[in-house]
């Protein structure tokens, strides 16, 4: 019997060829927005793993969206550009399909790298810029608040968010996530933490999801048929009075009244006063409430680093793909060694196909062998 995380996985028309999802994971190595040789080295190992989908980074729809100086971006001729170069190198190789996660930081935008610390860089500093957000509440004690986005504001950023969608679809990229979690613009507006609003995007939980709803709708509509649109989210702020399971399981409703065939489930990251218990797969029963109170296809995430330990999350039917970030990193040939565990096969580039291991023999797709 095929393991069930090879199984293939289809969102709306696009059929993945297993159910291992490569995570979008910041790189703080672009420049200007712009992709650079060290996108090339990074994707191109991720894009000759075996999983099924490959997500770039959270990429940036403006300047001020980006969450460092050095953040991915797609929002001039110049990132595009840029990004098309180092897909286009993937796709040569790689018959991967790619999403894109699209972003904006809000309130957690003109931060210091992790490596040099993480803090927020004030307005006035060279690599720093004044932030946006719902509310003019800062996200740490002693940082500079951000501006409180009016009418005008909003609807820059939805247009901002459209226009970088319409890029992704132009690079070709065939699928789209929006970056609702970890604390950045579209969770801003869903915590009550961050959302102090008292007009018709604050307040109750339908005004509280109005925006992103919006965003998803706005993005939708120019987001070719077929090509899924999908939402990740942070199904509990960890912080008491924050947002919470049972709100999400109401905007996992909504968004798929919108038309949305997924939701990526991760939590927390909209303040410092969060209490994580972490633990192995410990975002997993978010995944599997939303799955079982919703019917939409969940990606889980979150300390699963094991193959057997996918393979059970989904053969328990707690989620139906399993998203990898440090693990893959730590092992960028992750879906062969599962493969290799878990009796199934993988999808591996021709120039590697000497390395499929003498007592497994079946290991890689399509190979073929011949020498003099």
């Amino acid at each position: 019997m095929t393991a069930r995380l090879f199984e293939p996985l289809t969102l709306d028309s696009l059929t993945l060829e297993n159910r291992i999802l490569i995570a979008p994971m910041c790189q703080y190595s672009a420049r200007d927005g712009e992709a650079t040789d060290w996108h090339m080295m990074h994707l191109g190992q991720l894009a000759m793993s075996g999983a099924g989908l490959l997500t770039l980074e959270a990429t940036a729809v403006s300047p001020e969206a980006r969450i460092t100086a050095w953040d991915l971006g797609l929002y001039n001729d110049g990132c595009e550009r840029a990004l098309a170069r180092v897909l286009d190198a993937v796709r040569e190789y790689a018959p991967i399909p790619v999403c894109i996660q699209i972003a904006h930081a809000g309130r957690k935008a003109s931060s210091d790298a992790p490596w040099a610390g993480g803090k927020q860089i004030p307005p006035e500093h060279p690599y720093g810029w004044r932030t946006e957000a719902p509310s003019a509440v800062a996200h740490g004690e002693g940082e500079v608040p951000p501006h409180a986005l009016d009418a005008a504001d909003l609807k820059r950023v939805r247009d901002d968010f459209v226009a970088t969608a319409k890029r992704a679809v132009r690079l070709g990229i065939e699928a789209v996530e929006l970056h609702g979690a970890h604390g950045y613009l579209l969770h801003q507006f869903l915590s009550p933490i961050a959302n102090k609003r008292t007009d018709a995007y604050g307040g109750s939980l339908a005004n509280r999801m109005r925006f992103p709803l919006e965003i998803y709708d706005a993005v939708r509509d120019v987001v070719p048929a077929g090509s899924p649109v999908w939402l990740r989210v942070s199904a509990t702020d960890w912080v008491e009075d924050g947002w919470d399971i049972d709100e999400t399981v109401e905007l996992a409703q909504a968004l798929k009244k919108a038309g949305s065939p997924a939701i990526h489930v991760s939590t927390g990251g909209v303040s410092p006063k969060q209490a994580i218990k972490i633990g192995p797969g410990y975002q997993v029963p978010y995944a599997e409430r939303i799955k079982a109170e919703t019917g939409l296809a969940t990606i889980a995430v979150g300390l699963i680093t094991e193959p057997r330990q996918a393979e059970d999350i989904l053969a328990e039917g707690k989620a139906d793909a399993i998203s990898l970030a440090r693990a893959m990193l730590y092992n960028p040939r992750w879906p062969w060694h599962a493969a290799a565990e878990l009796g199934a096969k993988a999808r591996a580039p021709k120039q590697y196909w000497r390395s499929q291991p003498h007592h497994l023999k079946d290991l890689f797709k399509d190979t073929a062998f011949g020498q003099r």
